[in-house]
């Protein structure tokens, strides 16, 4: 990256002088040096070559002065041969073998520099020694006169010795002079050089870069916008095909800018208008907004109004013909009474539906997010359903996979609306055969589960055509099909959308005439608490098992149900098969026997009694509603009676009771269901009609009730009498249920007495508003009598509690979270009791020590607990805090929530100390 950077930091005629003259002057430097040192070299050998030339025959003329000690002969020769050489010898001289001077040419002072330093047997040829700018040339004599070193003499041995030596100083001015010329005539021949090549680097400049430039300059005005701009000159080859191109460039522009601009001025006047007709449809919208607003709060209001309208005429309809059902009547009047409920109950079904498609359509459905036990959610709904599937002799199987969770977390009553939905279709368009509910498990990781359920039918199946219309609103696959079988057509799309929501998946396949199957998937969490009750099925290990069911996918179920118990299972599927294995009185520990399939009832009481025979705990299994038949035949010889379809839960509960004392379940049912509860209620309704419903209701159940017919009388009696529940209607003239309960709260002898709403309502915002305003229940309207028994037990097991701020803890609501377990609410309630003083320290020290990854799983641990314990308050700023710090939000700007927290945290310990203690002393 930083190349093209430094590159632009030098112009082109930079880039051109520097690439034409730095390689001429770099090769001339290189020439120049290289022969400058090669003469220099040339010169030092030719020096050389004439010193020895002068030395080595002055050796041998010398040879016979110096043996005959004649000095003035040797003189002689050394002065005609210093003449001869004058401008390059300086001196000569001779030395003996003592290496002492014996003549010199002429008297030389520095003659000692001349003189052999080491012993003259070393010097064995011509020796050079360069003495500052002299040259010292020594050579030596031999007696042989040849002045060949010894080894190249023949016969002359290495113990010769020199009888002496020449030595000869030599001027080397000539030859400096020489080299000093020669660098002088390479730096000129380089300087020359150079100067050529800047002259033609210059004209190359000229020629080329002037151009480009003044093209640079041409192109940055046309980026400018200056289109007009173009380049001149006479320009030389491929210069001269690049400014004609760049002017045509510039022209083309020119006509582009001209065309773009006309076609921008053309946009902007439509633009222009656009704008002023989307000002003018922004004006619309909103006002269409601000009217969509109003009638969307107009249809809410209206049907929250409705809601209530319809449901208590409806409540007086469906209540009162239930009371009737239990009093003497003729068969006519009786089957008048059915059908007057038959025709509220499915008029409520069709306002419900009708209600949750608006709320859906609105994206006002709340799912709540509670734990419960999906095994015991799924019996309960399905038994509702087995009286229709029993009325068209259909075989209703609902089978649980072993793998599946039974505590789960979601919306229980969603997912009981899913299922009744589905197979209450299923039971609809099917005439005869089965409808069979499987739940399996599509993946389990964690705390999460996926369900998959199927609903599968033998029903009329549908048109391939038709499916595609399945899921619309008010549509049925066949505009027949609600004549014949009724229905709004909004089940499918109401289930379809609360799938959705739930963030499943739901999908068919169906063949006309074979039936259908309708799946989906359901991602639930995994709760960490037990809910549903706690079974010993290990006390089942092993035990012998006879099961007569002759319908095939129940007796498939119900035997691989035994089995994974680990029961020995002997299963018979026909009465021939019966009789044979009776007739052998066989010993088992249970048998199951399928009642309804003997249509002579002088036959199932012989089958009863021989069975009796055979086994410690006989269970029977029927769907019959006939009374007679179960309190006369059935009853009296089984130890219990179970509902098809058999429910897991009950199945064993019953199975490990009477296996322990079968005696104490055989308690008679009228007995139980007449006795009445010690309790003292008080009604408050403003409709006559509804609180006569509500007060024959309780009459039944409790042992003394008090009505009020308006807000202000509720709040008088509360003030004047301790009443053990009140049942407060919500929409009353004056003193509404909401303002009574205040009241009642603040100043009364019933100030922590539970009050439940009665209300026509079904608005989840509604819900969450009379819960909010100190309530501790919800009783929808119609009144079912099942749901009322249900509050009351509820409250009258509950031992009295002291008076505590239901927004630090709501015990109801510990109760609620806790399925209605009161013994599981106090035993999570003490485990967030204990936990609360370590929660507090940990929190202090992750927030002194600016920890936020320790503290968001703090409190993440203990917004889970809250989840469990009907703390509203604390769990609400649990769920604040942690929201926030996973946002990334700074503790310095989360510490008054967190600080709030902590006094929350002290609130709870100190309630629930007191709550469990109340608890401990009742």
């Amino acid at each position: 990256m930083k190349s093209p950077n430094y590159m632009t930091k030098y112009s082109l005629r930079s880039w051109v002088l520097v690439l034409a003259l730095a390689p001429t002057i770099l090769v001339g430097i290189l020439l120049g040096a290289y022969f400058t040192i090669n003469r220099f070299y040339e010169l030092e050998d030719t020096l050389r070559d004439q010193g020895s030339n002068i030395i080595e025959p002055l050796a041998i003329a010398g040879e016979a002065s110096l043996m005959s000690n004649n000095r003035e002969a040797a003189k002689r020769l050394l002065a005609a041969a210093q003449l001869n050489k004058s401008t390059l010898v300086q001196s000569i001289a001779i030395f003996n073998a003592d290496n002492q001077l014996f003549v010199t040419s002429h008297y030389h002072k520095d003659f000692e520099l001349m003189r052999y330093p080491q012993d003259i047997s070393t010097l064995t040829q011509t020796q050079f020694e360069q003495m500052g700018d002299s040259l010292v040339v020594r050579t030596p004599i031999y007696a042989s006169g040849n002045l060949l070193t010894l080894d190249d003499v023949p016969g002359v041995s290495q113990a010769d010795k020199p009888v002496g030596y020449v030595a000869m100083l030599l001027n080397k001015e000539r030859a400096l002079l020489e080299q000093h010329r020669a660098a002088l005539a390479a730096f000129i021949i380089v300087l020359i050089g150079v100067q050529l090549n800047l002259l033609f680097t210059f004209r190359l400049v000229k020629n080329v870069t002037q151009p480009i430039t003044e093209m640079v300059r041409v192109v940055a005005k046309i980026r400018e916008g200056k289109l007009d701009t173009r380049v001149g000159g006479n320009l030389i080859g491929e210069l001269d095909l690049l400014k004609r191109g760049i002017n045509a460039m510039a022209g083309s522009l020119s006509e582009y800018h001209d065309e773009m601009q006309q076609n921008i001025d053309q946009a902007t006047s439509d633009l222009r208008e656009t704008l002023e007709q989307i000002e003018i449809q922004n004006v619309e919208l909103d006002l269409a907004k601000k009217r969509a607003l109003e009638a969307s709060r107009i249809k809410s209001e209206f049907l929250a109004n409705m809601s209530h309208e319809l449901r208590t005429p409806l409540n007086g309809v469906i209540g009162f013909a239930r009371q009737l059902l239990k009093t003497p009547l003729h068969a006519s009047q009786l089957d008048y009474i059915r059908t007057i409920e038959r025709s509220a109950s499915n008029l409520l079904s069709i306002i419900n539906d009708i209600l949750d498609f608006s709320k859906l359509e609105a994206g006002k459905m709340v799912l709540e997010n509670m734990p419960f036990s999906l095994r015991e959610n799924l019996e309960e709904t399905v038994m509702l359903l087995s009286t229709q599937a029993h009325e068209k002799q259909l075989e209703l199987v609902v089978d649980v996979m072993p793998e599946v969770p039974d505590t789960v977390s979601g919306d229980a009553m969603r997912v009981s609306q899913i299922i009744t939905n589905l197979v209450g279709n299923a039971i609809k368009f099917t005439e005869k055969g089965s409808v069979l509910l499987k739940v399996d498990v599509n993946s389990l990781q964690d705390d999460r589960v996926e369900l998959h359920c199927e609903v599968s039918d033998t029903g009329i199946g549908i048109e391939a055509e038709q499916q595609e219309l399945l899921f619309q609103a008010f549509g049925q696959a066949d505009s027949s099909i609600s004549r014949r079988y009724g229905g709004t057509g909004l089940g499918l799309i109401i289930t379809k959308r609360l799938i959705n929501q739930m963030g499943g998946q739901i999908g068919f396949t169906s063949r006309p005439g074979k039936g259908s199957t309708f799946w989906f998937t359901l991602p639930l969490s995994q709760s960490p608490y037990p809910l549903g009750e706690h079974l010993p099925l290990q006390q089942l290990s092993g035990k012998s098992v006879m099961l007569f069911e002759p319908r095939t996918l129940s007796a498939a179920v119900l035997q691989r149900r035994l089995q994974y118990w680990h029961m020995k299972v002997e299963q018979v599927n026909s009465d021939a098969q019966l009789k044979q294995l009776l007739a052998k009185q066989p010993a088992f520990d249970f048998m199951l026997l399928a009642c309804d399939e003997f249509t002579d009832k002088t036959t199932l009481k012989q089958m009863l009694k021989s069975s009796r025979k055979c086994t410690k705990v006989l269970i029977a299994l029927s769907d019959s509603h006939d009374q007679q038949l179960l309190n006369t035949i059935i009853r009296p010889l089984a130890d219990t009676v179970l509902r098809n379809p058999v429910g897991e839960h009950a199945l064993v509960r019953n199975m490990l009771e009477l296996q322990i004392a079968p005696e104490a379940i055989m308690l008679p049912t009228t007995a139980q269901e007449s006795t009445q509860l010690a309790m003292k209620v008080l009604a408050v309704d403003d409709n006559p009609a509804n609180l006569k419903l509500i007060d024959t209701l309780l009459q039944e159940l409790v042992t003394e009730v008090q009505t009020a017919e308006n807000g202000q009388l509720a709040v008088e009696a509360a003030r004047q009498t301790a009443f053990d529940v009140i049942f407060m209607d919500i929409q009353m003239p004056g003193i509404d249920g909401l303002t009574a309960t205040a009241a009642i709260r603040e100043n009364s002898l019933n100030q922590n007495t539970p009050i439940i709403a009665v209300t026509a309502h079904a608005i989840n915002e509604e819900r969450e508003r009379i819960l909010s305003g100190g309530m501790d229940g919800y009783l929808p309207k119609p009144i079912d009598e099942i749901a009322l028994k249900a509050i009351l037990n509820r409250w009258h097991s509950q031992p009295k509690i002291v008076p505590i701020d239901h927004r630090t803890l709501n015990w109801a609501l510990c109760i609620s979270q806790a399925n209605d377990k009161p013994a599981l609410a106090q035993e999570m309630l003490q485990m967030l009791v204990n936990t609360i003083p370590d929660t507090r320290a940990d929190i202090e020290a992750a927030l002194e020590q600016r920890q936020q990854p320790r503290l968001l799983s703090i409190i993440h641990k203990l917004h889970g607990a809250c989840c469990y314990s009907g703390v509203p308050t604390l769990q609400q700023l649990c769920q604040t805090v942690e929201s926030a710090l996973k946002h990334g939000a700074a503790l310095s700007d989360m510490e008054p929530e967190i600080l709030e927290l902590l006094d929350e945290l002290t609130k709870v310990e100190s309630a629930a100390q007191k709550l469990l203690s109340s608890l401990v002393t009742d």
